[in-house]
């Protein structure tokens, strides 16, 4: 048995809502994504946890929050996990990004593993600190579930880089607001995917209503 991390990206904000690159951006909850980190939260009330972590961004750890409160558990807030630094490109649409800066949105969409955002990071960084952090909790719990949120990006590169996946590649890895994955350590080199972005606690949601455990 080896640690299993039941990883959630954070609910819905009114920037996800547009469509606006986020990255560092403190954005808070919506309404909507409120009530969606409730409808998860009803749905792990039964699990049993060890704990709880968070990126340090209000989104993340706001919805952290309401999962843990049926477990009278604290969040730790992690600033590794933090959604990519897009740097300049954030607040803009992906239409805005484009216009503004055609060339390297080109690259970037095509080559984000080395492609350096401008004020921001590279893919291969933020896979870097995303990874350290997921095996450092994991070290923390052997033999535990723990819960961690997270954002869309943090978590598409961090599971690509766990399965040995090209970074270039990891856009086509989907991640919904509220979205459930498990990763299951059982080294730190050895991690295997169990779960990935379901989201059949949402009403309306086209996902299958797979266990979360077995």
């Amino acid at each position: 048995m080896g640690c299993k991390i039941f990883l959630v990206r954070h609910g819905e904000t009114l920037w996800n809502h547009a469509r606006r690159y986020q990255g560092h951006a403190d954005i808070p909850l919506s309404a909507s994504g409120v009530a969606q980190a409730r409808a998860l939260a009803g749905r792990l009330a039964s699990q049993s946890f060890a704990g709880f972590y968070a990126s340090d961004l209000q989104r993340a750890y706001a919805t952290a929050l309401i999962l843990a409160a049926p477990h009278g558990l604290a969040v730790q807030k992690v600033p590794a996990l933090r959604e990519i630094d897009f740097g300049d490109w954030e607040g803009l649409t992906r239409e805005e990004i484009i216009e503004l800066y055609p060339d390297l949105s080109r690259r970037w969409w095509s080559q984000p593993r080395d492609t350096r955002l401008p004020g921001g990071e590279t893919l291969t960084e933020v896979a870097t600190r995303a990874v350290g952090a997921l095996r450092e909790i994991a070290a923390r719990h052997p033999d535990d579930q723990v819960v961690v949120v997270t954002h869309g990006g943090t978590i598409r590169a961090g599971i690509a880089s766990l399965i040995h996946m090209d970074l270039n590649q990891y856009w086509r890895l989907r991640q919904d607001n509220t979205a459930l994955s498990i990763i299951e350590f059982f080294a730190p080199d050895r991690a295997q995917l169990l779960l990935f972005n379901d989201t059949c606690h949402l009403e309306g949601s086209d996902s299958h209503n797979i266990p979360i455990n077995g």
